[in-house]
């Protein structure tokens, strides 16, 4: 039987972490540093993880999720969250929130120290994140995910009682 983690993380515990470094493959700026939290004390639907975006370096990429609701509390330093067609400023204390159906987000910081910041969401077997402004998707199925240019996608179903519009001739 797996030895069960303590749900106890002391300041040091976390500290002592190893930083777990992510560049985001579609985007060249992304520069990422983390600590799993959420792993650390055995959560198996919520991840939470203690993120850093070093100066002049970007999150992951402009993306939504299908399934995943997410959200961002920062800690310290400053960014730029771009939400939609907006861009905001952002700072300790700020709070953002990505229900179903959320809008493409993305965080950078272009600032001289470090953006520090929570991020949490859920961890479903299967979404989908879209990056609009690529004209890609990911779909991600457990622990394998697969990069698709929208323009390959090929309509399979709609179901009937779907409120999208209906393609014109």
């Amino acid at each position: 039987m797996a030895e069960q983690q303590h749900p106890l993380l002391k300041q040091s515990d976390i500290q002592a972490m190893a930083e777990n470094e992510f560049h985001h493959p579609l985007n060249p700026e992304s520069a990422l540093y983390f600590r799993a939290l959420g792993d650390a004390v055995g959560l198996q639907r919520i991840g939470v993880s203690l993120m850093r975006i070093p100066p002049g370096k970007e999150s992951f990429i402009y993306h939504a999720h299908h399934n995943e609701e997410e959200w961002i509390y920062i800690l310290s330093g400053r960014g730029v969250a771009e939400i939609g067609d907006q861009e905001y400023d952002v700072e300790p204390g700020d709070f953002m929130g990505f229900g179903i159906p959320q809008p493409p987000h993305h965080l950078r910081n272009p600032f001289q120290e470090d953006l520090v910041y929570l991020v949490g969401g859920e961890k479903v077997r299967f979404d989908v994140g879209v990056f609009p402004r690529l004209g890609k998707r990911a779909i991600r199925d457990g622990d394998t995910a697969y990069l698709v240019d929208d323009a390959s996608l090929q309509e399979f179903w709609r179901s009937p009682e779907s409120s999208s519009p209906e393609p014109e001739d």
